[in-house]
């Protein structure tokens, strides 16, 4: 969605000390926790960063895309910061950082926000105020009633500090003109600081599309890492010393009445928010949850590509799909190691305690993992990655799978997405039942092909659910189907384990620990067979929320390698 001008383009500052940001209604924000009443000025700030390594920022500053384009030589400002919440972080919890700046002899206020399932997009409120005292009352209009209670009964904290210094610069492109920010300093809290090196790419005026082609063109001159963590957050997890958060899948809302193209869209930028939000904490290492969720925002973010492909059969998407497929290829030796660590070793460590070995064996498989992890990190910071991300952003921003499509095609990217949403459905949802036919009998072998096509469907129910209505039986079937997918999840990690034994040396153990494992998983294996089956009973036995008040005569879609076949 093009958006309005957030301040005048006609010279190279900015009359505000931030960066600025673009006004917008509020009805179109999409802000958590904001009410209707709210009397300060909204805007929604659009913004990109690039993390590039301290001695090669300046290089970018002569990059040719910023040489050519940019006005002038810019501003520089020396900008410090310090960030407020109550002591128990009541405003991070509801999804704002609030925050008071100095530039020169000037204080203004900010209160950020997130904003919906859009990764490049947040609210932004701003006022001047007279130091660097934070003045609460000028937020209180903004929050809900519950976190305004909270601000009423518990003073604000400074939690963090930043010194910055900033180079700033206005580059113009045809599809719009971008706030270039070279930021270079620290953050601090306590004893301890992290520094930072990045370049903050902010729409000004015209499309979005622009932050993400200046972004492609900056990446062809040096190694850079797309980014939407922000300042705050990590500031916020310096001061706990704390890893970055690894969130689940963001929830979708489409309203029933959307066309196809529009839910493609948001299925889309779903699936990148997610993806750009696990990364950081993948990255880090120290939470094996953040190497867990950015393996299943690229599996999410392949389900979406194939949904695609019955409407739009792209080079584009394939390519996509490519280099979704490698990145997680390199993920996948991390994220078996570590559920080897925390829970399967210990489990039967501790139900053996006579067994000798297990000490042993874990220092074994914290080597296999760290090597893992080496190998996830070089390739997270492989151009490679950094084009693919990218690239996925501005196709998403663009609606890049228009470009290609057929007449016929583009008229059913204009249609209702709710028929297509049943038709997806039942089709997967026949095979998920066609492949667990006679399920008690079925081999491991086959019952891991039946949980590859529950977790498809999992990932088509949670992209397309919303669409269908029926809140209450979509719950119940998205139950059923999540217990099954957990117990087949269970039964998958104790046969890879057998595969991670034959990767250690098991004789520097003595045998005795690695044996140990593989008895215990294989008595294991037979005592979860009961819940497994009930598991499987009762979601082969749920009524499909999607088949509620559906046309009577529906198209049939058949799976193919092309996709998706009516």
């Amino acid at each position: 969605m093009e958006q309005k001008p957030g301040s005048d383009s006609s010279g190279e500052s900015s009359p505000r000390d931030e960066s600025s940001s673009t006004n917008l209604p509020a009805d179109e924000a999409a802000t958590p926790n904001i009410p209707s009443h709210a009397a300060a000025p909204h805007a929604i700030e659009i913004e990109l960063k690039l993390l590039v390594s301290s001695d090669r920022l300046a290089d970018f500053n002569d990059a040719p895309i910023i040489a050519t384009n940019a006005r002038n030589k810019g501003t520089r400002k020396h900008l410090k910061a310090v960030y407020y919440d109550t002591p128990k972080r009541a405003l991070r919890a509801d999804g704002f950082s609030f925050r008071v700046r100095q530039s020169g002899a000037r204080f203004t206020q900010t209160v950020k926000a997130e904003s919906g399932n859009d990764p490049l997009r947040r609210g932004e409120w701003e006022a001047a105020v007279p130091s660097i005292e934070p003045d609460i009352a000028l937020a209180m209009p903004l929050v809900s009633d519950k976190l305004r209670g909270d601000l009423e009964r518990h003073s604000v904290e400074a939690v963090f500090n930043s010194d910055i210094h900033r180079h700033q610069r206005l580059v113009d492109l045809p599809s719009g003109t971008i706030e270039v920010a070279f930021d270079q300093g620290q953050l601090t809290s306590g004893g301890r600081s992290l520094p930072v090196s990045e370049i903050e790419l902010e729409l000004r005026t015209g499309s979005p599309s622009a932050i993400w082609e200046l972004a492609l063109r900056l990446a062809e001159h040096g190694s850079v890492k797309p980014s939407i963590r922000t300042k705050s957050a990590r500031g916020f997890d310096l001061a706990a010393d704390t890893p970055p958060r690894a969130p689940k899948p963001p929830k979708l809302r489409l309203d029933p009445s959307i066309s196809l193209d529009e839910a493609f869209s948001e299925i889309l930028r779903c699936c990148l928010l997610h993806l750009l939000q696990s990364l950081p904490s993948a990255e880090d290492g120290r939470d094996p949850e953040g190497m867990h969720q950015l393996r299943v925002a690229l599996r999410r973010l392949r389900s979406a590509l194939d949904l695609m492909r019955s409407v739009v059969s792209l080079n584009k998407l394939d390519l996509l799909r490519t280099e979704a497929k490698w990145l997680a290829g390199s993920l996948s030796g991390a994220r078996d190691w570590d559920v080897f660590r925390k829970q399967t070793l210990p489990t039967v460590a501790d139900g053996c305690p006579a067994v000798t070995g297990f000490d042993r064996l874990g220092e074994l498989a914290n080597e296999r993992r760290a090597a893992c992890y080496d190998k996830a990190r070089l390739a997270l910071a492989d151009r490679r990655c950094s084009y693919f991300i990218l690239g996925l952003g501005a196709w998403i921003e663009a609606r890049g799978w228009r470009s290609e499509v057929t007449p016929e095609g583009l008229a059913r990217l204009a249609e209702p997405a709710v028929n297509f949403a049943r038709n997806i459905l039942s089709a997967q949802h026949a095979k998920v039942l066609r492949r667990g036919r006679r399920f008690k009998s079925l081999p491991s072998e086959e019952r891991h092909r039946v949980r590859l096509a529950a977790k498809k469907l999992r990932y088509l129910a949670d992209f397309l659910l919303p669409l269908c209505g029926q809140r209450k039986s979509a719950r119940r079937f998205s139950r059923r189907l999540a217990d099954l997918q957990q117990e087949l999840g269970i039964y998958n990690d104790m046969a890879t384990t057998a595969s991670l034994l034959a990767d250690v040396d098991a004789r520097a153990t003595g045998g005795t620990a690695a044996a140990a494992i593989a008895g215990w998983q294989a008595h294991a294996m037979v005592g979860i067979e009961a819940r497994l089956l009930k598991a499987w009973s009762e979601f082969a036995g749920a009524k499909v929320p999607w088949s509620i008040d559906a046309p009577e005569h529906q198209a049939k879609l058949v799976q193919t390698n092309a996709g998706w076949l009516r």
